[in-house]
């Protein structure tokens, strides 16, 4: 794959980390205006799949209960539209299917910012494409975990009470 557009060095590592900032706030301006309608935790990206073991293989292969609490929430840079996940402020039905659908919500998100990531192939030269597409999987893919861990937990939590998903 050829660069379309040549730059320095130094404009092109300025590039990087400007572009890298502005889709991360552009996709996340964007998710936070989709009504929580269009998120369901049966849909295609989001219901389980069989070799989760019902979020098991989070715990069980990643140890998720160790770290997640130290990953970042992006609830705190969007004040007036962001739902906090980094800890639950109630335990009512209503609360916990809000946070359900706001793990969709994020999931969504760290998905398109690395479906996103192909795009660095066209200033940077190829090693250093593939260096953003291997940055955008480790900075998203732990949080996608997140996600769907606490998805399934939320899940069960709300089956077991009798409420209907």
């Amino acid at each position: 794959m050829m660069r379309l557009i040549h730059l320095s060095t130094t404009w092109t590592i300025l590039l990087d980390f400007a572009a890298w900032f502005v889709i991360h706030l552009g996709f996340v301006f964007i998710a936070v205006r989709i009504p929580v309608r269009y998120f369901h935790p049966e849909g295609f990206l989001y219901r389980f799949r069989s070799w989760e073991k019902d979020g098991g293989l989070y715990q069980k292969y990643f140890r998720i209960k160790r770290w997640k609490k130290y990953a970042p929430d992006g609830a705190e840079f969007i004040k007036d539209r962001g739902f906090p996940k980094k800890r639950l402020l109630k335990t009512g039905n209503r609360y916990l299917y809000a946070f359900l659908l706001e793990t969709c919500r994020a999931e969504l998100t760290h998905w398109m910012l690395i479906l996103v990531a192909p795009l660095f192939f066209l200033w940077n030269r190829f090693w250093v494409g593939l260096f953003m597409i291997v940055y955008a999987l480790i900075q998203n893919i732990p949080l996608i975990m997140i996600q769907r861990y606490n998805r399934n937990r939320f899940r069960r939590i709300l089956c077991r009470r009798g409420f209907k998903i």
